[in-house]
């Protein structure tokens, strides 16, 4: 099993889509939300993404296709 960390960032238009959900349930991926701060104007997520490391690296891509600013984050990502 591999595990990706990325931040998300999310425009106003896609907030109130379940954009993760539908990216890490069609993927077959397990999703952990480490940090997330939505507001009325955008919003931006710090995930982990668990499971195959071919499905992780199409759900990037499926993430980009969707509109959504995507950035690796490297290391161990321990938040609070």
């Amino acid at each position: 099993m591999a595990r990706r960390a990325y931040h998300l960032f999310f425009e106003q238009k896609q907030i109130k889509e379940p954009i993760m959900f539908i990216v890490a349930r069609d993927h077959n991926l397990l999703l952990n939300i480490r940090r997330a701060k939505i507001t009325a104007e955008a919003g931006e997520a710090t995930i982990e993404l668990e499971g195959d490391e071919q499905q992780i690296l199409k759900a990037e891509q499926a993430f980009r296709a969707k509109g959504v600013k995507v950035e690796s984050v490297l290391g161990d990502i321990i938040v609070g």
